[in-house]
């Protein structure tokens, strides 16, 4: 986009009728008019006779414009708001032309008049839209995101509303992981234990805490039929993922004979981590693949087909004398080779069935699959190679991609990843990388974003941690690389999310969420406000909500104690969502929580979520599982007496290999262990607080602790004895007492 139209755009911010148009992602080509028409109960919607494609969409459009304005448009031979099929567009383009008369979406093919339908919807701001002219057309075939449902089952509802949400950001492809180590969630009839057993677990809980009641379920062949159609007729192309060989877990806790004969000790469906059960390859086993491929096929209308291929650990295959025996026949030198052949057998298989394969870039390691489809996602050098050996490839390196990362900074922002991808992170990412030669850019399909579960539970969460991160990544698949611009889309994002809300998606408000820190300041307290826009920050100190007239940050504020911060980030003098309530005096400006604590090292960080209770919301622990270490950093000790931490188990539900035997802890004194608080990590012993109490609690608990007198600020270090990884104790806070 020129300087000129975005100059144009932001002057239509004052207009006292229009407001500049929302669009997310944003289209190609935009010029904005005089004046514009209104939607109301009166409005009708054209569609040409005998056009199946223009009818879905006008009954979408009407749908749409039933959730956000309490109306359904009438769908008739003439109306307001227009169809007209003309050849000549690109596949998913559209022209949409708006005036006091009202809007003619035109396009070729059924999906641009669906995109100029949500176009047009999102145009509409309370019944106005304004005069516009719109040329659009994607910049990539694959618009995708990864829903797994194997490690967290979301219901049908939700799977719907996501569909919706999707539709509504021009994103096209649900990848959707439907089986893994943790759970089975597709129906197979002729395999009834894939469901029966393996659709359900039992969540791993610290030892001598409550067991956590069942959880799991699956998807019935009618749920997913029904799935697959209301997705096709919003332009979603649903894309099944069936892992193998590795992430067989499930398969093989149904039917012992797909392994190695290995044993599985009860309850490891219920760890995460990569795990060493694969499928065996003999030919009982590829039938019961094919079989499952069938059923697949059957269900899936969609061209690709995933069949993963992604961290297969081969030591059951070294350690077999059968696999090796058959590597022998086949001439087959290593595992990587094996896995190969494996992969490509199936590959061979779906081929047959005019379906393409789909693996993640493990499937170049030992020579890949004539035809396949690779997606890149250990960083983008799989999309690289595959790319320059002409093979098509997506985008979906982790961590940027990766959605199950933290976004936000606060405690309130949830469990997760450790690394921290906000919402600027990944629009930042750029599909097509330079290290991609031109010649070689055509075999980019596209762009995808993961959710990943492991941290993921319940429907509610799984919206929050895909939006508005999905948003970014739409615009990344759709729009040009010439109109990317962050804090326009900042700006645009506040009424799209509001769409997204009366479609049932709450996303997260961690992008407009100021994160403050209190600080000790003599007699009173320096607070830091950040965000992660660029957007005015204003607050308050008497209690009172912040309003386009309270004080704008400009930097560190220094407050007497007692006192209430309140802020908010603000767009064109209205607050936006997150704003923060936050009481301070003598013992708040001295309390760090999980996620302003340090860590003393980050070999493998993540935020995890304690074990209880059952059901609601519970407490999360931010913490290097191979090292648990935390800093507060810059304590203030003139005055402070004694310490409060409190402190959380959870279990040790990581299938970390050999790594296990590399994590070390110093013993404990008392049966229960001790946290121990130093003076810097190598300092001296300031205290010790018995863990006995905390480990008849399965919440969590508060432990105090005399210290000695200290002067100045000191880094203190907070570590745990234990005799082993399982339990692992998570420290949600530290409270300095004066």
């Amino acid at each position: 986009m020129t300087r000129l139209l975005l100059a144009c755009l932001m002057l239509c911010v004052a207009s006292p009728v229009w407001a500049s148009p929302a669009l997310v992602p944003m289209p190609r080509s935009i010029t904005v008019g005089d004046g514009g028409f209104r939607i109301d109960a009166h409005t009708t919607i054209a569609v040409p006779a005998n056009d199946p494609g223009a009818l879905n969409a006008g009954q979408r459009l009407a749908e749409l414009i039933g959730k956000t304005d309490g109306f359904v448009p009438r769908i008739g031979k003439s109306g307001t708001i227009r169809f007209v099929r003309r050849p000549g567009f690109a596949r998913e383009g559209y022209r949409l032309d708006s005036d006091a008369a009202g809007a003619t979406i035109t396009a070729s093919d059924d999906a641009g008049l669906f995109y100029g339908a949500v176009t047009l919807w999102q145009l509409n701001d309370g019944g106005r839209v304004p005069a516009v002219s719109i040329d659009d057309a994607p910049r990539f075939a694959w618009r995708g995101l990864l829903l797994d449902s194997a490690r967290h089952f979301q219901t049908p509802a939700f799977i719907h509303r996501l569909i919706d949400a999707m539709a509504a950001s021009k994103l096209n492809t649900l990848h959707w992981h439907l089986v893994d180590d943790q759970g089975w969630r597709i129906e197979i009839p002729k395999y009834p234990r894939l469901t029966s057993v393996s659709a359900w677990r039992i969540p791993a809980s610290a030892p001598g805490a409550p067991t956590l009641p069942r959880e799991g379920g699956f998807y019935t062949q009618a749920q997913i039929r029904e799935l697959v159609a209301y997705a096709a007729k919003r332009n979603v192309t649903i894309v099944p993922e069936i892992e193998m060989p590795g992430h067989a877990l499930s398969a093989i806790r149904a039917y012992p004979w797909l392994g190695m004969g290995v044993a599985i000790p009860r309850g490891t469906e219920s760890d995460y981590g990569v795990f060493p059960w694969l499928y065996n390859t003999d030919e009982r086993t590829f039938r019961f693949i094919e079989d499952v491929l069938d059923q697949v096929m059957a269900l899936f209308p969609s061209r690709y087909v995933h069949v993963g291929g992604d961290e297969a650990v081969k030591d059951q295959w070294k350690a077999s004398p059968a696999i090796q025996a058959q590597m022998k026949s086949l001439g087959i030198k290593t595992e990587d080779q094996l896995q190969s052949w494996f992969v490509q057998r199936i590959g061979t298989y779906l081929a047959k069935h005019d379906r393409r394969l789909v693996g993640w870039d493990e499937i170049l390691d030992g020579g890949i699959t004539p035809g396949a489809t690779v997606m890149s996602w250990r960083g983008i050098e799989g999309a690289e190679a595959a790319a320059k050996a002409g093979h098509d490839t997506i985008l979906s390196p982790m961590p940027t991609l990766y959605l199950d990362n933290q976004q936000g900074e606060s405690a309130i922002d949830g469990p997760g990843r450790g690394n921290m991808m906000t919402l600027a992170k990944v629009y930042g990412f750029d599909p097509a990388p330079a290290s991609i030669p031109a010649a070689d850019r055509a075999h980019i399909l596209g762009v995808q974003a993961n959710m990943w579960t492991e941290h993921i539970r319940g429907d509610a969460r799984a919206a929050e941690v895909a939006f508005p991160r999905a948003a970014a990544l739409a615009e990344l698949g759709w729009s040009p690389a010439a109109t990317r611009d962050y804090p326009g889309f900042v700006r645009r994002l506040a009424p799209y999310m509001a769409k997204l809300r009366a479609l049932g998606i709450v996303g997260s408000e961690a992008v407009y969420r100021p994160v403050a820190i209190a600080d000790v300041a003599g007699a009173g307290a320096r607070v830091t406000l950040s965000s992660q826009t660029d957007l005015p920050v204003r607050f308050t100190l008497d209690g009172s909500a912040p309003t386009a007239s309270s004080l704008l940050y400009a930097g560190p504020i220094t407050v007497p104690l007692p006192s209430r911060l309140r802020a908010a980030s603000f767009l064109d003098e209205r607050p936006l969502p997150g704003a923060i309530d936050l009481p301070l005096d003598a013992l708040s400006v001295r309390r760090r929580d999980d996620t302003q604590l340090g860590l003393c090292t980050k070999a493998v960080v993540l935020r995890l979520e304690d074990d209880f209770p059952a059901l609601g919301p519970r407490a999360a622990f931010r913490m290097d599982i191979f090292n648990p270490c935390w800093t507060y950093d810059a304590a203030p000790m003139d005055g402070v007496r004694s310490i409060a931490v409190t402190v959380g188990q959870i279990p040790f539900n990581f299938q970390i290999g050999a790594d296990l035997k590399t994590l070390k802890f110093n013993p404990p004194r008392t049966a229960a262990g001790e946290i121990e608080v130093r003076d810097r990590c190598k300092g001296p012993l300031l205290a010790v607080l018995p863990l006995a109490t905390a480990a008849a609690n399965p919440g969590l608990t508060t432990l105090r602790a005399a210290l000695p007198p200290l002067g100045g600020r000191h880094d203190l270090c907070l570590t745990y004895t234990s005799r082993g990884p399982d339990h692992l104790w998570g420290v949600a806070s530290v409270q300095l007492i004066p």
